[in-house]
């Protein structure tokens, strides 16, 4: 006869540990807001992919089948024109969420710009624990304000402001982006090429390069490598940012 041993008391209470638990990412992503119950849900639905620099994760047109929580690297997400010109509209960062659309399509492409890491879900399934789980859906709420913001800012940036003000503006608003590394006072750390950078504020290459070493010249910024460098007048950077140029 088998013999049935005592448990050590709570053993029986205690919570599997999954790969949520030891994740970097979790307390800047919408999970952050889930308790163990749910966590332990959003774990068992989650496929884990390790992301190399070109990787796409979607791409525009295609069926909008699942949503994306980034938990390392760095994404950029743009548009295409029709004649083959790119127009970025943003940089995602670990603990950002990427899909969720209202279409049957994917109205944008994205691709991881550095080595990085995501969780990807299958859309049906998270939107049913999104009606099932309020704490889900109020940060997804939350988030979906922000990137209203961001997105009136955005018109304000390629619509009214100067090539200098653009480029300002950008290294102004980009510290803290990349919250799972964070920097030094000052410290920039800027995983996107000069072109994306272009395409990103609606402009050239070249001009990016001449409003970079201008910023260099007047002593603002100190490049210390193609992807970092050091703010050194801040509060000349903002002002060039708000068209105190």
């Amino acid at each position: 006869m088998l013999e049935l041993k005592t448990l050590p008391e709570g053993c029986g209470s205690r919570r599997r540990t999954t790969a949520c638990d030891t994740c970097g990412a979790r307390p800047f992503s919408v999970c952050a807001s889930l308790d163990d119950a749910e966590l332990a849900r959003l774990d068992a639905m989650a496929e884990r992919q390790t992301l190399a620099v070109g990787d796409v994760l979607l791409r525009e047109g295609d069926p909008a089948s699942h949503v994306f929580n980034i938990t390392g690297g760095s994404v950029r997400v743009y548009k295409l024109l029709p004649d083959g010109r790119r127009q970025i509209t943003g940089f995602l960062y670990a603990g950002d969420f990427l899909g969720l659309t209202t279409g049957d399509r994917y109205a944008f492409s994205a691709e991881a710009m550095e080595a990085g890491s995501i969780c990807r879900f299958r859309k049906a399934d998270y939107r049913r624990l999104i009606q099932e789980t309020p704490a889900l859906e109020a940060i997804l709420l939350d988030r979906a304000n922000h990137e209203l913001a961001a997105a009136q800012t955005q018109m304000l940036l390629l619509g009214r402001k100067t090539a200098l003000e653009r480029v300002a503006t950008f290294l102004t608003d980009l510290p803290g982006a990349d919250r799972m590394r964070p920097t030094s006072t000052g410290v920039l750390h800027l995983p996107m090429t000069r072109g994306e950078m272009a395409d990103y504020l609606g402009l050239t290459i070249e001009t990016v390069s001449r409003v970079m070493t201008r910023l260099k010249t007047e002593g603002v910024i100190r490049l210390t490598s193609l992807s970092d460098l050091t703010i050194l007048r801040p509060q000349r950077l903002q002002a060039l940012a708000g068209g105190e140029g």
